[in-house]
């Protein structure tokens, strides 16, 4: 009686197995910034100081596969050097989380001089020093991968910081937990409706409406498909470029 249990048992097991390693695709990483990832701030996706922005130093920039025009901003994804394919792993199988905070741009110079990994249709991911060493040797330059989309968790509500000028703003969103990344969003003053809002580039998306002096509130729904309200979260005294307002919101998924 035991012996087909224990072969139903290690069937399962094997299943299980082979559903967890479908989950993960293959790629390829390097590294920039230094190891303190100051030369990771700023980037592609608006976020500047990705200290302040509660990023820290688990970032990454995405090849154009990966990027998708500014659209992956935010996204989360979990990584591990892929020991099949190289010697150049960190001991242990271990795994990072990286937040995805700047684009790899194609032909970039790597730190091997060999350029084009981030030429499409490659999925690679250029990490910052900190976040790399977690799975790689630092002498390998680059690495194999596997790796996939995982939940953000964020300390805090959702973020937004106002720039522009009279009729236009431009709205910064950061500290998006969930699926990371924001798929729609629009804006209502304490005097309007709600007016639709278009990605302009990263993580900033934009208004040509007169909402100053309003409060202003948020509709913003991730790419995860979670719509969230968020009501007054700027007040009415509000001025371009002064600072960051939370909500006490975030996203599920």
């Amino acid at each position: 009686m035991g012996t087909p249990r224990k072969v139903m048992l290690l069937a399962l097991f094997a299943l299980c197995i082979e559903s967890a390693v479908a989950d993960w695709s293959k790629g390829t990483a390097t590294f920039y910034g230094g190891q303190d990832a100051s030369g990771t701030m700023g980037g592609a996706c608006g976020y500047q100081n990705l200290y302040d922005q509660g990023y820290g130093v688990n970032n990454a920039a995405l090849s154009t596969a990966l990027f998708n025009d500014g659209a992956s901003c935010g996204q989360c994804y979990l990584i591990m050097c892929d020991a099949s394919s190289t010697g150049w792993c960190r001991a242990g199988y271990s795994t990072v989380t990286v937040t995805a905070t700047n684009l790899c741009p194609p032909n970039w110079a790597l730190p091997n001089n060999n350029g084009g990994w981030c030429n499409p249709p490659r999925p690679h991911f250029d990490m910052s020093q900190p976040a790399w060493l977690q799975i790689g040797i630092y002498k390998a330059g680059i690495i194999p991968i596997l790796y996939q989309q995982v939940k953000c968790w964020r300390q805090g509500g959702i973020r937004f910081s106002i720039a522009g000028f009279n009729y236009y703003e431009l709205v910064l969103v950061t500290n998006v937990g969930g699926s990371g990344s924001i798929r729609a969003m629009s804006v209502k003053g304490s005097n309007t409706g709600w007016i639709p809002m278009t990605r302009n580039w990263g993580a900033n998306w934009q208004s040509t409406s007169a909402l100053v002096g309003q409060a202003l509130s948020f509709m913003v729904t991730s790419t995860g498909g979670q719509t969230l309200y968020l009501n007054n979260v700027v007040p009415y005294w509000w001025t371009f470029g002064s600072t960051t307002y939370t909500s006490n919101n975030q996203f599920d998924y």
